[in-house]
């Protein structure tokens, strides 16, 4: 019979990240092959696994046509050298895809029925941009279901401000520039890029280069830079270019493992799932969704916002991640909270992300054994959000020096 079980975050890796578009450096790369290289490379980084013992491998998308189509988890373990006797399927919750992934495959494990299992995700949003290619049901609007600006994800962030004006367009700006300069400093420290699977690129001339590193970055960003910049979604607004993750295209994995897999093949665990959750809310206010999403989490973890030491927030829009740490009471340059930056700076591959956020996390527990829980979590398109609560194997109970 098979028995519950602790589910590990054994490993993750990721492409870097590059800017949607022909002036992008994937404009000229497949979706599916950026994931297929995330699988290779993050296999070969665990090499003490059995390919063969995997026993699914979930790939999310938010797309699902073109290369971003036919069932990706299944044809992306095909392409990355996976054995043929590895299944594997595609999920869709939009920016929560990865995280989807994560938590449906740390499910099965959590159940018993699955010993080791690759979840991840990709975004082309160059060839693929959100809501392209799909013929929503008119219901939506003719019996005013869901106003037509729920679709437009900017629109939802300046509805967060019009609902809580406290949350000023300088406070914005200010998390913005901050997401800038704390991703800058990682690379400069060398933090991110041992998570990067090199990619192999052709531009517009057919020429061959390496992409290794996060293409949109903008560290020379300023506070008196921001404040002149456009609000594209509404006149006067108070969301903009450097306030908003850019379009971008990239992929991510992630290997995780039941408590008996761990044990039998040697892993190293980076991190323990304790709780996940996911919340609806409106749709036209979405960016609101972690807050629930994240309330649930700590209830069946049994656990309060002060036991978090870590915080992976997604920055769909600087106004996201602000009314959650408000709501919290948490200041909004804490220095739990994305300590290497996030999606404002390096991007935001919708169907890919959540799975970025747990790498992050995972990285930063390591070097941090006196904080025990952290959080990574997201808003979702058409009113959603999702979060995951995740323990540190190395907590020793102590406090850190100052």
């Amino acid at each position: 019979m098979a028995e519950m079980s602790d589910v590990f975050f054994v490993d993750g890796m990721r492409t870097p990240f590059g800017r949607a578009g022909e002036k992008g450096m994937y404009w000229n790369t497949r979706a599916d092959d950026l994931v297929v290289k995330a699988i290779i490379g993050l296999m070969e980084r665990n090499g003490d696994v059995p390919k063969d013992r995997i026993d699914d491998v979930a790939i999310a998308a938010t797309s699902q046509t073109g290369d971003q189509g036919l069932t990706l988890g299944r044809t992306a373990a095909i392409l990355a050298g996976l054995p043929m006797t590895v299944p594997g399927l595609a999920i869709e919750r939009m920016c929560a895809g990865a995280m989807t992934s994560v938590t449906t495959m740390g499910a099965s494990i959590g159940v018993g029925m699955y010993d080791l299992a690759l979840a991840g995700g990709v975004e082309h949003m160059g060839r693929h941009p959100i809501g392209g290619n799909v013929d929503p049901n008119p219901r939506f609007v003719a019996e005013k279901l869901v106003d037509p600006g729920a679709l437009n994800m900017g629109v939802t962030a300046e509805r967060i401000h019009d609902r809580f004006p406290h949350l000023t367009k300088e406070r914005s700006d200010r998390f913005g520039m901050a997401s800038q300069h704390k991703v800058q400093a990682a690379y400069d420290a060398g933090k991110l890029q041992p998570d990067l699977v090199p990619v192999a690129v052709k531009d517009a001339d057919g020429a061959w280069g390496l992409a290794t590193e996060d293409e949109g970055r903008r560290p020379e960003t300023t506070l008196e830079g921001l404040a002149s910049l456009k609000t594209p979604f509404r006149p006067h607004g108070r969301v903009t270019a450097g306030t908003s993750s850019p379009l971008t295209d990239g992929a991510t994995i992630s290997l995780l493992a039941g408590g008996d897999a761990v044990k039998e093949l040697g892993l190293r665990p980076k991190m323990r799932m304790v709780s996940f959750a996911f919340a609806g809310v409106q749709p036209e206010i979405m960016g609101i969704g972690p807050i629930p999403s994240t309330e649930k989490a700590l209830k069946k973890a049994g656990l309060t916002i002060d036991d978090i030491g870590l915080f992976e927030l997604n920055e769909a829009f600087a106004i996201q991640v602000i009314s959650l740490l408000d709501h919290f009471g948490i200041a909004d340059d804490d220095p739990r909270v994305n300590p290497w930056g996030g999606a404002i700076a390096v991007g935001h591959p919708l169907a890919a992300s959540g799975v970025r956020l747990m790498i992050q996390l995972a990285a930063q527990f390591a070097e941090r054994p006196d904080v025990r829980y952290g959080l990574t979590a997201m808003c979702v398109g058409l009113g959603q959000g999702g979060s995951v609560i995740w323990e540190n194997p190395f907590f020793d109970g102590k406090k850190k020096r100052k």
